[in-house]
């Protein structure tokens, strides 16, 4: 009984440590941005409903936290399976829970972007959509996925393809720059804060970590997004280290 209890306190001690360099290491993180610069327009370009809260809520509390004005862009109502009119309404409430407001956020419902993993989006029309909407509210940042997709989605990649293009070809505006969410192998997706120190030691160009109570907030979006909340999400939710870590390079 003594060996368990010397045990259990043990775990105790190591789970409390743990937390309190994740806490210490939060806060040293936020300042420690690279070529990121405060109070800009920033632009997070995803392909789906719940895209927001699922990968990039680190992010967006990250560049809040910076001073940035933000703005979002979806590309699909997330109709896969006929639930487009939930998922925006789903979307709007988890924006209004990372402090995104309505007014800036664009949800587009356009056949030639169907929310179809076996579907292959025109890059040019892509790319003249995201330069429309970014040269009309003066962005200055565009945040989007890198060119694995964080979870291998067609739709996802896309975005990344046509980002890439419009910056290969010098179309974007002057001035403004393109952060990508780093894809992680799927053991270090799935074990949460256990890949902080590995997250840390490849000095990522900007690198979010949540504090507790922003982890929270985080949660509180992705539950915003009821029709999704299949059983495995719920695990999602707890492991995945996207829902605590975002690590982003800029091309």
């Amino acid at each position: 009984m003594d060996v368990v209890v010397l045990l259990c306190s043990a775990a105790a001690v190591l789970a409390g440590g743990f937390l309190w360099v994740w806490s210490a290491l939060a806060r040293k993180t936020r300042h420690q941005t690279g070529r990121l610069k405060a109070k800009r327009r920033t632009l997070l370009v995803i392909a789906h409903p719940d895209d927001e809260a699922m990968f990039f809520a680190p992010t967006v509390l990250g560049l809040a936290g910076l001073g940035h004005r933000m703005f979002l862009l979806c590309l699909t109502t997330g109709n896969y399976y006929n639930q487009g009119d939930i998922r925006k309404k789903e979307l709007l409430q988890s924006c209004d829970v990372l402090g995104i407001p309505s007014s800036n956020v664009k949800i587009i419902d356009n056949r030639a972007f169907p929310d179809d993993p076996g579907v292959q989006w025109d890059t040019e029309h892509v790319a003249s959509t995201l330069l429309r909407h970014i040269e009309a509210n003066g962005i200055n940042l565009v945040v989007t996925f890198d060119a694995r997709g964080v979870s291998g989605h067609v739709n996802h990649i896309a975005l990344h393809v046509a980002m890439r293009t419009l910056h290969s070809e010098g179309k974007l505006p002057k001035g403004c720059s393109v952060l990508l969410l780093q894809t992680v192998n799927v053991v270090r997706k799935y074990i949460s804060l256990l890949d902080l120190p590995i997250s840390w030691l490849q000095t990522p160009n900007v690198l979010f970590v949540l504090s507790n109570k922003e982890v929270a907030q985080a949660k509180r979006a992705m539950s915003c997004h009821r029709s999704q909340l299949l059983w495995f999400r719920h695990l999602y939710i707890f492991f995945s280290r996207y829902m605590r870590i975002n690590s982003l390079h800029f091309f």
